[in-house]
């Protein structure tokens, strides 16, 4: 999709669209993570809203497979990358959009220079924010 952008999923096959949300997806602009990931597809050959589609149908693919697969008073379990749901935005999104009810947790991660008091622009990430010295090897 940043290549060519959304009309190449309307060339994939019945099994490959099975693998993603249902087309047409919306595509979240409100969001700050919507703007970092346009200049980001800017900066990256001028595909801004290509790459932000494609980064949105990934976050929206993922909560459709949780939102299906949820279970009634069950805890549902989900890893992904901090990205995804910072800001409670992404997956978070799309599964609030699905059903605002939907009780979520989010934990995200952040690298500092001083892990002892959390930086502004961390704040309010996540519920949860694990704050990881950035002087440690990734």
């Amino acid at each position: 999709m940043f290549k060519f952008g959304q009309d190449t999923l309307q060339k994939l096959n019945t099994t490959e669209v099975s693998n993603l949300c249902p087309l047409p997806f919306q595509l979240n602009t409100t969001g700050s993570q919507y703007e970092v990931l346009l200049k980001m597809g800017n900066e990256m050959g001028g595909k801004g809203a290509n790459f932000a589609a494609a980064q949105s149908i990934k976050d929206a693919t993922m909560a459709y497979f949780i939102y299906k697969n949820i279970k009634q008073d069950a805890v549902f379990l989900h890893f992904n990358g901090t990205y995804h749901s910072d800001n409670f935005e992404g997956i978070y999104w799309y599964l609030k959009k699905e059903n605002p009810n939907l009780k979520i947790i989010t934990i995200a991660t952040v690298t500092q220079k001083n892990v002892e008091k959390l930086e502004i622009d961390n704040h309010n990430k996540a519920d949860f924010i694990l704050v990881i010295d950035e002087d440690v090897a990734r």
